[in-house]
């Protein structure tokens, strides 16, 4: 590079994304940027750099050996001076103009994201969600590659070298529609195996969980008819039909249509986490997300 001098920093933080997504129309949808904006800024940082950076390939573009040694060094650099930059900056959430990225399952939206929603858009009303899948085998790349702000993951799931914040323990109850002739009371274990069941099978199809294991250790079963996907769908499954399901307490507290009882039978809970990467610990609107979360549905110290 022989004009360093009159680089423009904004065109680094543009390759930052464009070799994190490798693809232009993704760059500029991070960046907030036309598509056409980006490829005029890629056309300069190939002049900047007499090299082609990135060239089409079949799944995406493909960097060059030039742009590979880039990577790092540019990510580490780009850090530095954010952390300079920001060191002293307040956050303002009411001027904020953040596009928030969150990973999550369907049972982190509901019990967490929404309850979150309302205030973040009376606090900071000209920032945006976007609630991205949750890949749990992915999750560290995509959070060191700046694709996710915040992971919502259950504790004994959170990816090494990562950081993590416990929200809350969450516990079964075993739940029907209001009305159903076998939920006048806590029924029996008999009772209970007995009863047609729904069962949330996030990867689709499955009718064993973590109830049918404790009643598998106690030589029982139970009779499950219905597996779907989603919490929601389960949900009105039961709300519509005489099948009862075993179901996370918070996702019931607020809904009159449904009664809930304890279960004849311990089923483990689990703890709910927020998680993420080393490089957005300090920064301050980073931070203010977090404790807003926290602040909501409950948060214990930082790991």
């Amino acid at each position: 590079m022989h004009n360093f001098n009159r680089l423009d920093l904004n065109l680094l933080v543009t390759l930052d994304v464009l070799l994190s997504e490798r693809n232009v129309t993704r760059a500029a949808a991070r960046l907030n940027l036309s598509q056409p904006s980006v490829s005029v800024q890629l056309g300069k940082l190939r002049e900047a750099f007499d090299d082609p950076l990135l060239l089409p390939g079949p799944r995406g573009m493909v960097p060059t050996p030039r742009a590979d040694e880039l990577r790092e060094p540019l990510r580490e650099a780009l850090e530095n001076v954010k952390r300079v930059v920001m060191a002293n900056e307040a956050f303002d959430p009411a001027s904020a103009t953040n596009t928030w990225r969150v990973a999550a399952a369907d049972y982190g939206e509901l019990a967490v994201l929404i309850p979150t929603l309302r205030r973040l858009r009376a606090s900071a009303p000209g920032t945006r969600l976007a609630v991205l899948e949750n890949n749990p085998v992915r999750i560290a790349k995509r959070m060191e590659d700046g694709e996710i702000d915040l992971s919502l993951q259950t504790m004994d799931a959170v990816p090494a070298g990562l950081r993590a914040r416990k929200l809350f323990d969450e516990h079964y109850v075993l739940v029907g529609r209001i009305g159903h002739p076998r939920l006048n009371r806590r029924p029996t274990i008999k009772q209970f195996c007995s009863m047609e069941h729904a069962i949330i099978s996030p990867s689709g199809g499955g009718f064993q969980g973590v109830t049918d294991t404790v009643l598998d250790a106690l030589g029982l079963s139970r009779r499950v008819v219905c597996s779907v996907p989603h919490f929601l769908v389960a949900i009105s499954v039961i709300e519509e039909t005489d099948l009862v399901a075993m179901l996370p307490s918070r996702l019931i507290a607020d809904k009159p249509t449904l009664k809930r009882v304890n279960a004849p039978v311990d089923v483990p809970g689990y703890t709910m986490a927020m998680v993420w990467h080393e490089r957005s610990h300090r920064d301050p609107s980073h931070r203010w997300l977090r404790e807003q979360i926290a602040g909501v549905v409950g948060g214990d110290a930082e790991l």
